[in-house]
């Protein structure tokens, strides 16, 4: 079920740390992959694939592509108000997607079950109604913050602690704050 403190439908998430590849404003060759809160347990999300993402010429690279999709089902951990990391993502390769186009992604969570979150997305090329080019199914796990304390580069994880945006973000996920 959705949280009652979860973004409102339509609400762009944002970043959930600014190096990180996928949504990160700050990665100069990342996704910058922007997703939206939707009804219930589903999220929207789009980005678009530029040179520096092609694995064959002019075309997206397939690691490129499956990161897309688990960004974009990570996203969904927000709807939940939960810490959750890939456990597992199935990716299916339905059609190449050229450079330059963009790609919609939607996303929702299926089922929980204690700390598993099983959730499946679809990409789009050219629009929410466009062909299928992607497509995954995923197991998500959750965590503590002290999984990413323990196990993250502590210069990295410092800033990120003292960002005011992520200490925001952080107190969003306390369950008795």
């Amino acid at each position: 079920m959705r949280h009652p403190d979860a973004p409102a439908p339509g609400e762009l998430l944002g970043a959930h740390y600014e190096q990180c590849f996928g949504c990160g404003g700050e990665q100069p060759h990342g996704l910058h992959l922007e997703a939206r809160a939707g009804e219930g347990v589903r999220i929207s999300a789009e980005f678009t694939v530029r040179p520096a993402h092609q694995g064959a010429p002019g075309l997206a690279h397939g690691g490129v592509l499956a990161t897309a999709l688990d960004e974009t089902l990570g996203s969904l951990n927000w709807l939940l108000r939960t810490i959750a990391v890939t456990g597992r993502l199935e990716t299916d390769f339905r059609r190449p997607v050229p450079v330059g186009t963009v790609l919609h992604l939607e996303a929702e969570v299926t089922a929980v079950a204690g700390r598993k979150i099983y959730s499946t997305a679809t990409g789009r090329i050219g629009g929410p109604d466009g062909p299928v080019a992607v497509r995954a199914d995923a197991l998500f796990v959750e965590v503590k913050v002290d999984h990413f304390i323990e196990n993250g580069r502590p210069e990295e994880i410092h800033a990120a602690m003292n960002d005011p945006d992520q200490i925001r973000r952080a107190r969003a996920f306390e369950v008795n704050p």
